[in-house]
């Protein structure tokens, strides 16, 4: 009998166990109704021995190679691997015959995800990109005021995500290869980016300033988009390793009002320390009043201006939830690869931006 006869439970693979895989995918998939955690591919010893103590029934591989040969038994292929790896084992995966879930950025190159996108749909499959952060709490926030009118037109939108981390870690994140597509901007910026084109559309320019801050840095830790949009719209957006003083995550400007964020989603420092979805002992996603941003004009919230706005809840176990939706009903994925390619089109183009000092223009189909 084939896996996907069974509509009601779909066994995933999950390859890589590092920081995505571990504390992201693994814990909301094994969370999420009708998906069950089936193997977990990982060549660290170490990393195994977490994984068995974590998931005791899973199946354990050294090699993403021990799942194509059993890719009957497979419903759904979850890439979470450095970011090198991305486009060869979805490309392989897709080429199985098994839906793909990839940890962003999905490629280097908008062109890698197009070609990917192109061999998911001739093959009916569903491809999709973990696009986590349009489930934080802040955005699904910023989203319904927008949906509300609550700002009138919105003119200027500010986002960041700043760290001060002024001592490398190590890692393929921070190395200099192009190759591993490490850097703030296609990690931090891969969210930014996704979420400024979610709310106001395709841009149709691209202005940055990429910069490597700290000593014995190869890459960007220092980086700023600003991004003119079709509808009008512009974004600012900051990512930032070496932010001595951290800005609001969020400030947007309208024509009516303004809205200030300040504080990150708690979802990720809660699965960090091991809480999960549906845990009694937590509401999954809330924060406290303290940390609800502001909604008014005419004075910084930071002097109590505006009226406080409760924070929507967080909530990633809703991506996986429209996975698993999009498996047995056919419903579109919550993020698709062409949406993934969009956002790539703005990260070359600013790094083109950066290394010749003017601002490049993005095609945007008619």
């Amino acid at each position: 009998m084939d896996a996907m006869d069974d509509s009601s439970t779909f066994r995933v693979g999950l390859i890589g166990y590092g920081l995505a895989g571990s504390v992201f995918h693994a814990p909301l998939i094994a969370a999420t109704e009708g998906l069950v955690l089936d193997t977990i591919v990982t060549s660290s010893p170490e990393r195994q021995r977490q994984a068995r103590a974590e998931f005791p029934d899973v199946r354990l591989e050294d090699s993403a190679d021990g799942l194509w040969g059993r890719a009957g038994e497979l419903d759904l292929i979850v890439i979470a691997s450095p970011n090198r790896t991305h486009v060869p084992l979805a490309r392989t995966a897709l080429e199985a015959g098994l839906p793909t879930v990839v940890d962003k950025p999905l490629a280097a190159t908008a062109a890698e995800a197009e070609e990917l996108a192109a061999l998911a749909g001739a093959r009916g499959l569903l491809l999709s990109v973990f696009q986590n952060r349009r489930w934080d709490n802040d955005f699904r926030t910023l989203h319904k005021l927008l949906a509300e009118g609550a700002l009138g037109e919105v003119q200027r939108f500010e986002s960041r995500f700043e760290r001060w981390r002024p001592r490398l870690k190590g890692g393929w994140r921070e190395s200099g290869d192009p190759a591993e597509v490490g850097g703030l901007l296609y990690d931090l910026g891969s969210h930014l980016v996704d979420q400024a084109l979610t709310l106001f559309g395709p841009a149709e320019s691209v202005y940055a300033e990429v910069d490597v801050r700290r000593p014995g840095a190869q890459t960007d830790d220092d980086t700023f988009i600003a991004l003119t949009h079709t509808s009008g719209v512009r974004s600012h957006l900051w990512m930032s390793a070496t932010a001595a003083q951290l800005g609001p995550r969020f400030r947007v400007l309208g024509s009516q009002s303004g809205y200030v964020k300040y504080g990150l989603d708690p979802q990720e420092a809660a699965l960090r320390e091991g809480l999960r979805p549906g845990d009694p002992s937590a509401a999954w996603g809330t924060e406290p009043e303290s940390g609800w941003g502001r909604l008014g004009a005419g004075e910084s919230p930071l002097t109590g201006g505006g009226t406080p706005v409760p924070t929507l809840p967080g909530d990633y176990p809703a991506y996986y939830a429209a996975v698993a939706a999009a498996l047995r009903d056919g419903t579109p994925p919550p993020v698709t690869a062409a949406e993934a390619a969009a956002a790539l089109h703005v990260l070359e183009a600013a790094r083109v931006s950066a290394a010749e000092h003017r601002t490049v223009r993005i095609e945007v189909p008619a």
